[in-house]
């Protein structure tokens, strides 16, 4: 039920904006306090007053006690001067009192209506055994208290206070009710006015600590619609500085996505227009020749099958990479013994490295399985034993070792090739990047084997790096996990 009510809520477009809330948020810290602080000070008000009244209502009572003791008034009623002193405290007070003999009969009521009945109560049994009572009673506007008639006499040459009976008195507290009331309404009106000014400025900051988010959302709709493609800057708050950095760092990624996409593009053209070129020439150049021999012919469709050749491989690995970079790439995801996997790739990849004269070399540390992709992870091993073939020297050889821990399993490629330059590290996995780039056209290589490795290890959590000396070979070493990291999505 919370869960539906706070959708709901959310629905409510007024609910989803930061300015109500910060505008809701000053609003209840300015007028809930005065709330609070106005109900405070009445109650407390009503407790001080309630507390005078008692205090000041018990003293005149025990005086009037003494005078009854004085004038024997619990034995005789008739005396005139204290049945004026009980009447004038009554009307005083705008209450009523009755005085309680020894054996809890009335003899005196103010209201004349239960004189010599009987009362018996909690209240009076605590005043008889010398404890003051009193009671407020907010409903019904009045304060019920009691107040012991004592006579001290001498025993044992000591004197001993001893209750002779019980003054009950009901005090009305309208006056208090009337004063709480006045004080109240103007309380009130007085937190209406403070409420409309709390209003005007709350509506006024708002407005004013919004405004930079504002300024960004602007900020960023010119740079959406391409009326501007520089950095925003709006310094006004921390988290308005931290939103704009991490705006700025996004914006310099699209820059260099989008240069690289361009570059991409021109590169693709660039690769896909060299072989149609090749092809054209000779095929004018077969047209231009009626009577050419059939030798000849053979031998410029060979070259054309070959460009052509060259063409679809391009094509292939670039739609190979494409597969690659999508975020929901499927993965079929399986328990794969690695050695065996590793062995068969090299055995497809000798006759290879026989026609290069280029010896493969394959140290197992341990038996490995491990949940992977099996043709995305074949992909790997044979990009980069094949470019380690096809870029070492005559009498070469190729060392495949795998290993594995109790996460990670790992395959270091190394041969005894031409090597990298140092310039070359940060720019090998990039597309279409070629380190010889003569040698690569030579033995007919795309750039792209190294890019669509690099997305296919890290398709599976894993890492690649690479370590060279010029001259002397190249490393390569693929780490991955042994238990595939699902993150969500089907795989």
């Amino acid at each position: 039920m919370f869960d539906q009510l706070r959708e709901l809520i959310r629905k409510i477009p007024i609910f989803r904006s930061l300015k109500a809330y910060i505008f809701i948020l000053m609003l209840v810290i300015g007028v809930v306090p005065g709330i609070i602080i106005r109900i405070g000070i009445l109650e407390s008000y009503e407790e001080r007053a309630v507390s005078l009244r008692i205090s000041d209502v018990t003293t005149q009572y025990r005086i009037i006690a003494d005078h009854l003791i004085n004038y024997n008034y619990l034995q005789d009623t008739s005396s005139d001067v204290i049945n004026a002193e009980l009447e004038q405290m009554s009307n005083l007070y705008d209450g009523r009192v009755l005085i309680i003999s020894g054996n809890f009969r009335i003899v005196k009521d103010t209201y004349g209506i239960s004189e010599g009945k009987t009362i018996i109560s909690e209240e009076v049994i605590k005043c008889f055994k010398g404890e003051n009572t009193s009671r407020y009673d907010r409903n019904n506007g009045y304060i019920e208290m009691t107040v012991p008639i004592v006579e001290t006499v001498e025993q044992d040459q000591k004197p001993v206070s001893i209750v002779r009976g019980v003054i009950l008195a009901s005090t009305s507290t309208d006056s208090i009710a009337a004063t709480l009331e006045i004080l109240s309404r103007r309380a009130l009106i007085l937190e209406i006015v403070m409420a409309f000014l709390i209003l005007g400025i709350v509506l006024f900051f708002s407005h004013i600590l919004i405004v930079p988010f504002e300024r960004i959302t602007k900020a960023i709709r010119e740079v959406k619609d391409g009326y501007t493609d520089q950095e925003i800057s709006v310094p006004d708050y921390l988290e308005t500085e931290q939103i704009v950095d991490a705006f700025n760092q996004l914006l310099a990624r699209m820059r260099v996505i989008n240069d690289s996409r361009q570059e991409f593009v021109a590169n693709v053209s660039h690769e896909l227009k060299t072989p149609m070129t090749s092809i054209k020439v000779l095929a004018d150049s077969l047209n231009q020749q009626p009577d050419a021999p059939a030798e000849l012919y053979r031998e410029f469709m060979q070259d054309i099958a070959e460009e052509i050749e060259r063409e679809n491989k391009i094509i292939n690995d670039l739609l190979t990479l494409v597969k690659m970079d999508k975020k929901e790439a499927e993965m079929d995801i399986r328990a794969v013994d690695i050695n065996s996997l590793l062995e068969m790739t090299l055995k497809r990849l000798r006759p290879i490295a026989r026609r290069q004269d280029v010896e493969i070399v394959f140290e197992s540390m341990r038996p490995v399985t491990a949940e992977v992709d099996e043709i995305k992870l074949s992909l790997i091993f044979t990009n980069l034993v094949e470019n380690a073939i096809k870029y070492n020297r005559e009498h070469g050889w190729v060392r495949v070792v795998l290993d594995a821990d109790h996460q990670f399993f790992t395959v270091e490629v190394s041969d005894s090739g031409i090597g990298l330059k140092e310039e070359d590290y940060d720019h090998i996995f990039e597309r279409f990047y070629r380190v010889d780039k003569s040698h690569s056209r030579q033995i007919g290589g795309t750039g792209l084997g190294l890019s669509i490795t690099r997305s296919a290890v890290l398709l599976h959590r894993g890492s690649i790096k690479v370590s060279s000396v010029e001259g002397e070979g190249t490393v390569f070493t693929v780490k991955i996990p042994l238990t595939y990291i699902r993150t969500g999505g089907n795989v």
